[in-house]
């Protein structure tokens, strides 16, 4: 499986909006770059927590509920980023919306920036034809608060090329996430969709 190049990504692959991956002073890198292109973090979060539970709550993933969550948008509260708490953990989306061809395959791995302060990006394969905002889970593993900034760098994509055509594709079999529009909960099949999570401008520092 071939990486496409920057030139390759550009004529390949749907990045809307699309950026060079010039140097800006005093903000994370994003862009395309030499094999990869690095998306950015967009305005809204959800920063899990439990305080609504009384810290007695179970994460489950086939059941998995908004009130485990608080909300925040950065363009609505005036700030450029968001707080993490300690050992926690935020979804967020991209800036970009992204289209995968049916013969190619993408990656995510987080931004050295970040992972050298302890916080990790993570994100499933965007399988082919998938298209959408990506959702991103973004873990703070110190004991201490940790600031992540919206519209700037957070995760770099890695585009592979497959020597032939897969039999089906992510439109094919009808994915649960394709076209998602928002913060997405997690989804089993068959069970019950969540609600697209819609952020407030408060709740969280």
């Amino acid at each position: 499986m071939p990486v496409l190049s920057d030139t390759q990504i550009r004529e390949l692959v749907h990045i809307e909006p699309f950026a060079s991956n010039e140097k800006r002073p005093g903000v994370v890198s994003y862009g395309v770059s030499s094999y990869g292109y690095d998306v950015r973090v967009g305005t809204k979060f959800k920063v899990f927590t439990n305080a609504t539970s009384g810290g007695t709550a179970i994460v489950d993933p086939k059941n998995f509920t908004n009130d485990l969550f608080l909300s925040i948008d950065t363009a609505l509260t005036g700030r450029d980023y968001i707080v993490i708490p300690p050992n926690s953990f935020a979804l967020a989306e991209t800036v970009e919306e992204i289209r995968v061809p049916r013969d190619i395959l993408a990656i995510c791995v987080g931004k050295s920036t970040y992972a050298r302060c302890g916080i990790i990006v993570n994100v499933t394969p965007l399988e082919p034809e998938w298209r959408g905002k990506v959702t991103i889970e973004i873990s703070n593993t110190t004991p201490l608060p940790a600031k992540i900034y919206a519209n700037e760098g957070i995760a770099q994509m890695i585009f592979l090329k497959a020597d032939r055509v897969c039999a089906t594709s992510y439109a094919d079999k009808k994915g649960k996430y394709q076209d998602q529009a928002g913060l997405t909960l997690p989804m089993v099949d068959g069970l019950d969709s969540p609600e697209l999570l819609t952020c407030v401008g408060a709740g969280v520092a």
